[in-house]
């Protein structure tokens, strides 16, 4: 299902208003679309629904979760630390003003924010979510060598010696964490490769 056609479905639930619901769509079209987005783009946003659709028995609530999807990142610049939480702020905004329900826009917003730790959480829709997202890091190495490739170009207003320490540390992050993927169904998938990814990676800083 082609995006847009996903997301007036979505919105088509809350409010008959089809300008409104346009008029989101646009800022979401040209937030992922801005020419200093090489990876944090709308084909993110496809690939992520392509991930959680075979498991959408498992989730509890697809709506909410679908609506995290959508905002995640609209917000992303690369010289900002908040971006997941201006994020949240925006999807909270648009979603109280086509009248979603309050317990599900906080579930939502949580949802976003859970994506700038990726821990464990409470809410097993949300690591579901957040596994998703980083699924990336364990798909083959050619998808995964254009998936980092990507983000380099997205920090390219950082110099090497800025950015490679930085990019360093989050590998090793991810290393030191006893599980990447909070989730079976993630982990069984893509836990081994994932890892030997970003060893692989880590091979390049030295």
């Amino acid at each position: 299902m082609k995006l847009k056609t996903r997301f007036l479905e979505l919105i088509g639930q809350q409010t008959a208003d089809v300008e409104l619901a346009n008029k989101y769509w646009v800022e979401i079209e040209a937030a992922h679309n801005n020419k200093k987005r090489v990876y944090h783009s709308l084909t993110h946003l496809e690939n992520l629904f392509l991930e959680l659709e075979p498991i959408k028995d498992q989730i509890e609530d697809w709506d909410t979760v679908s609506w995290a999807v959508f905002y995640h990142d609209i917000v992303y610049n690369v010289r900002k630390q908040d971006n997941e939480e201006r994020s949240a702020d925006l999807a909270v905004e648009r979603l109280q003003a086509i009248g979603y329900p309050t317990r599900k826009v906080e579930r939502c917003k949580a949802q976003i924010i859970a994506t700038k730790s990726h821990a464990v959480s409470n809410d097993q829709d949300a690591n579901l979510f957040t596994d998703a997202d980083l699924s990336i890091l364990g798909k083959d190495w050619d998808t995964y060598s254009a998936y980092f490739k990507a983000i380099r170009k997205e920090y390219k207003i950082y110099p090497k010696v800025l950015y490679n320490p930085g990019r360093k540390k989050v590998l090793m992050h991810f290393l030191e964490m006893d599980q990447l993927f909070k989730t079976d169904y993630f982990r069984e998938l893509y836990e081994e490769q994932a890892r030997q990814n970003i060893e692989q990676e880590l091979t390049f800083f030295k």
